[in-house]
């Protein structure tokens, strides 16, 4: 068995196990979306509207065939809940009984949440959704000071706390704002709700991560998920013991990996095909593994001051061949259906100019109508002499 790879078999490795970009549909296009939510384990929640929003933007980009409409329908049907994976995400609700660790850690006081917690009001906040059904924050009357730096209202963060804890679920959302129900009334009858030991539960995470990642490290399956780091260390070496796991070498960096997504090495992967992906893609949302993997330095720049930002206020990757090859500031204005590209910026590695300018081109097309836009308008490119060849192309995108 090869314990090492080159760096382009591991992005290859990598990009086959994300599943981008994605083969033909078949079957269902909801049962697509339903698949590549099981597969991926997570998909996380943004409320950023300036194109259509990280968790639709991500599915679409497994399911060409996706609809906004699916994920509203899968948490109907019961199929999917929301919860907290690294973010606030849509989870499989075959995986619901991984989701107690964290909540029992937080109503035991053992893992801190952000809200100081208001027994009175959290007990008033249940009585009322147990009696009246479900509810949303601006069904409690806002009595008491606000709370933190975003003034959340008190009654927002006793349902927040009962949420996390998992006394409440969200049945569905309304104009984006979450409708919260007792547990027991949102859960589909026959779901194990059985808490995994310390050990299933990290099985569970290194294996989810492994079969949709290719290449991990215990600090990136661990990512964001307090207090579990400890038990993911100890559970890789027995994997690796076990020859449940191999290791790999890519470059300076040991990883990771389930034998069988080695096979994955022997398909085929689209180069020529181009996919521009949402900043909380589930490929690109660790940033350091995506500097060790792909060389490519991403800051989401929405938290920056204007001033100090470089490529724009949110700038998309833009993955193509193999590699990710650009990024892409754009705002669509639905009112006017325009697409407006404030800023695409090329790779320092990219000579291959006018292929990628023609993947791009194609790619457009659908981006636009996933945007609810027909009109697309560049205003600066990096380098210049890319915007000529880019305002001739996008002619035919319109």
């Amino acid at each position: 068995m090869k314990d090492s790879l080159s760096i382009q078999e591991a992005r290859k490795l990598v990009l086959l196990s994300q599943r981008l970009p994605p083969n033909a549909g078949k079957g269902r296009a909801m049962s697509a979306t339903l698949e590549a939510i099981e597969h991926l384990g997570y998909i996380q929640v943004d409320t950023i509207s300036v194109i259509q929003r990280a968790h639709h933007h991500t599915l679409w980009n497994r399911n060409p065939r996706y609809q906004a409409t699916h994920l509203d329908q899968l948490v109907d049907e019961k199929q999917v809940f929301e919860y907290w994976s690294h973010a606030a995400s849509y989870l499989p609700m075959r995986d619901y009984r991984y989701s107690l660790p964290r909540k029992k850690a937080i109503a035991i006081g053992k893992q801190a949440h952000w809200f100081e917690r208001n027994e009175k009001m959290e007990q008033r906040v249940l009585e009322r959704i147990r009696n009246e059904g479900p509810l949303m924050a601006k069904d409690f009357e806002q009595t008491g000071k606000r709370v933190g730096d975003w003034r959340i209202k008190p009654a927002k963060c006793a349902l927040e706390n009962l949420y996390m804890q998992g006394d409440l679920m969200a049945s569905r959302r309304v104009n984006f704002q979450k409708v919260y129900d007792l547990t027991e009334r949102v859960l589909p009858s026959g779901i194990d709700t059985s808490e995994p030991s310390p050990k299933e539960h990290a099985r569970h995470l290194i294996t989810q991560f492994l079969k949709t990642n290719g290449l991990g490290k215990a600090e990136e399956i661990a990512y964001l998920r307090p207090q579990t780091k400890p038990l993911i260390v100890k559970m890789l070496k027995e994997m690796l013991a076990a020859g449940e796991l191999h290791e790999q070498q890519v470059a300076s960096h040991t990883y990771f990996c389930l034998p069988a997504s080695l096979e994955l090495l022997n398909k085929p992967l689209s180069r020529s095909q181009l996919k521009i992906l949402s900043p909380f893609d589930n490929l690109v949302i660790q940033r350091k593994r995506m500097q060790a993997l792909f060389g490519f330095d991403y800051l989401i720049e929405c938290y920056t001051p204007a001033a100090k930002r470089k490529y724009g206020y949110f700038t998309l990757p833009i993955l193509w061949d193999g590699r990710l090859a650009a990024r892409m500031d754009c705002k669509a204005e639905r009112k006017e259906s325009r697409l407006h590209i404030h800023h695409l910026a090329l790779e320092a590695w990219l000579t291959r100019i006018d292929p990628f300018v023609q993947a791009l081109s194609k790619e457009l097309v659908a981006f636009m109508k996933f945007n609810q836009c027909t009109q697309v308008k560049v205003h600066r490119t990096s380098p210049r002499s890319l915007h000529e060849a880019m305002q001739a192309l996008t002619r035919g995108a319109d």
